[in-house]
């Protein structure tokens, strides 16, 4: 479920830049020449010149869809945090209640296999009896949000997030779902991959079912009624691209205009047990989708829909259960879906899944332990310069005027930043982790998730929560707070190099910092005002300009061929490709007045200029699985790692004048028909 609907994410890793250091000492360039594939041209493709060499000594190993150096950092948090967890599960007698215990509990359930074995389909052996024993559909509604206290999502998601027509308070939202494969095309689309995918996914439901129990003539019924319900569902959704409109999925309803719009559906039992009292008003996100969910439950049989819910229900309970629920999960969506060929091992799963129940608590532990507090100081700082050279970026526009201009700059400067970790930490003290089984904590644990989710219902919006944990690896940008985000998690190498200079910091992290920026002003961004609020601030004529620039962007990536006959989507990649864009263009700005100050030499062969645009490539380094090409095409809002390069760097012109790129270059994109926006 997508919480922050707009949050858009930029897996990387930022710190300060070494201009800011005040130690003299002796800097490297901090580019490894094992990196390149020199026989490559970099006008022809600067992604095979840059980065050829670390994709052939980092070939894809058998746990991994896709291999980068984003996925090297994150596999180095997992063992940091592996050392954190462990450390605690193997101390006996840790006090009842205490984070400590709970930690410890839960990780030694996720690695007892002997008793999960034993177990088997038990956990959720109640569970299964009861939906199988509802006796009229009546019953449905106020069992939807008891799902969605175990964090199982049928027909629709329900959630609290702020208004976004009136940002400082939270409001009640839907959001289509209920889709065992995640995405709407998967049902939708003919062509022979996805018919295989589909196919595959009813040969895994009727194992799955299987290994529940049931019976070869139940477990064909249970397929054929999910797939109907699903389908059904499925073509109702809207695409991906319809899901980046933010006014498309405005819809705020009144209650006594919910009951009479999206009925037959009994919203007062629905909400009743969704522990929301005195409901006044609800934003529905896609009202088709909630539309078709009444129908659903209205036309569909009582005994088919029996077959969805215990299909959710053992969906989501898979990964918690026996080896051989495990498994097969992983024979369709790690196999099947991503190409990968072997799951990670259960040490990894496990520290994963403690982390996802305990987030703040193991995060707590991580700052103190790798993440030094004189870092998210020296953050402040660097993401200061990236703020004024995104202003004077702004100011050089020539296709805006004045008025949006000075919109745009107060914009910037109510920024929000929020780095390394929060200032208050979650409370964990009404989190039971209890001994009975692996799934009835994970259960609680979602509980815990929900009931602290809900309390936000109608109540202003905490501008000082954090939406990711600070172990995690990412960043983002969030329109509805103005904010820009950077967890610990990432504030580290080999994103950043403390003994390199500023050629390749700034090209790393500083087009990092830039990249979050722009969210606030890419096809999206730009329609919240500094508030956070959804509200036009733009002159009609600048928006006209701005659309007709971007249409560049959709059009050039639309053009790209990301697999034999699978095209890239320019529309639903437009605003991670806007954000890369201006990234380049502000942090290359903010680089070149360090070089003004402080002029740096030609090192390993390479001009300062080339070693910042050699920095930003090897970010994107990586491998990644055919399987996995053609699943983030049809679901990812970023480009391939390939084309973030190969597709944004031929509309930087200081790229063509670090390399001498020339229209006899295959990457040369005539400088009329390059991209022109921040």
């Amino acid at each position: 479920m997508r919480v922050s609907k707009y949050v858009s994410i930029f897996a990387l890793c930022l710190m300060a830049a070494s201009c800011n250091s005040k130690k003299e000492a002796v800097q490297s360039s901090g580019i490894d020449l094992a990196n390149l594939d020199t026989t490559a041209l970099a006008g022809g493709d600067f992604y095979q010149y840059a980065c050829g060499g670390w994709m052939k000594s980092h070939p894809l190993t058998a746990e991994y869809s896709r291999l980068g150096s984003f996925d090297l950092l994150a596999e180095n948090n997992v063992k940091q945090l592996q050392g954190l967890i462990e450390e605690l599960a193997q101390k006996k007698d840790q006090a009842p209640g205490s984070v400590a215990q709970k930690i410890g509990d839960l990780y030694n359930l996720a690695m007892d296999s002997v008793k999960l074995n034993s177990d088997g389909v038990t956990p959720i052996k109640a569970e299964l009896e009861a939906l199988a024993g509802l006796k009229d559909k009546s019953e449905i509604y106020a069992l939807i949000p008891q799902f969605y206290k175990k964090g199982i999502y049928p027909y629709f998601a329900l959630y609290i997030s702020a208004d976004d027509m009136n940002s400082s308070m939270n409001i009640i939202q839907t959001y289509q779902g209920g889709l065992g494969m995640g995405e709407r095309d998967y049902y939708l689309e003919n062509d022979e991959k996805t018919k295989e995918i589909r196919a595959k996914y009813q040969e895994h439901m009727a194992k799955m079912f299987a290994l529940a129990g049931y019976d070869a003539d139940a477990t064909q019924k249970a397929v054929k009624a999910v797939m109907g319900i699903e389908m059904r569902l499925a073509k109702a959704a809207r695409s991906q691209v319809e899901l980046r409109d933010p006014h498309a999925n405005y819809n705020k309803a009144d209650l006594a205009t919910l009951k009479q719009t999206y009925a037959p559906f009994n919203w007062d039992a629905f909400f009743a047990a969704a522990d929301l009292k005195a409901v006044k008003e609800v934003n529905i996100g896609q009202p088709n989708a909630i539309k078709e969910v009444c129908a659903v439950i209205n036309t569909v049989s009582l005994e088919d829909q029996k077959w969805y819910l215990q299909w959710n229900l053992i969906n989501s309970a898979a990964d918690y259960l026996s080896d051989a629920f495990v498994a097969q999960n992983f024979e369709f969506y790690g196999k099947t879906m991503s190409g990968t060929q072997e799951m990670k091992p259960r040490w990894k799963r496990a520290v994963n899944n403690v982390d996802g129940a305990l987030g703040e608590a193991v995060g707590q532990m991580y700052v103190q332990k790798y993440f030094p507090a004189a870092a998210k100081e020296r953050m402040v700082e660097l993401v200061k310069n990236l703020q004024t050279s995104l202003g004077e970026r702004i100011e050089a526009q020539e296709w805006m005027d004045a008025a949006t201009k000075v919109k745009a700059k107060e914009k910037l400067a109510a920024f929000h930043v929020k780095i390394g970790y929060p200032d208050k930490w979650k409370d964990y003290s009404s989190l039971d982790i209890k001994k009975d089984s692996y799934w009835a904590n994970m259960e609680r644990a979602n509980l815990w998730g929900y009931k602290e989710m809900m309390a936000k219902a109608g109540k202003p919006v905490d501008k000082d929560e954090w939406l990711m944990t600070p172990q995690t690896v990412n960043a983002y940008y969030n329109p509805t707070t103005n904010e820009i985000c950077f967890p610990a998690g990432i504030l580290q190498y080999p994103f950043f190099d403390m003994n390199a200079d500023d050629a390749f910091n700034y090209g790393a992290i500083g087009v990092v910092i830039g990249h979050e920026m722009t969210h606030g002003f890419d096809d999206q961004g730009r329609q919240y005002d500094k508030e956070g609020n959804l509200k036009d601030w733009w002159t009609a004529d600048d928006a006209k300009k701005f659309t007709e620039r971007t249409a560049v962007m959709v059009d050039f990536f639309n053009k790209i061929e990301v697999a034999p006959g699978v095209q890239a989507n320019g529309q639903l990649t437009l605003g991670e490709n806007i954000a890369d864009h201006g990234g380049l263009q502000i942090s290359f700005n903010a680089f070149k007045k360090v070089m003004a100050a402080k002029p740096l030499a030609k090192e390993t062969g390479f001009t300062p200029e080339q070693r910042f645009f050699l920095a930003y490539a090897n970010v994107w380094a990586g491998n990644i699985r055919p399987e996995e090409v053609l699943r983030r095409t049809k679901l990812d809002p970023h480009s391939l790692g390939r084309w973030r390069v190969n597709g944004a760097l031929p509309h930087i012109d200081a790229w063509y004048e670090a390399f001498n790129i020339t229209e006899k270059d295959p990457l040369f994109v005539p400088k009329e028909k390059r991209v022109s926006v921040w």
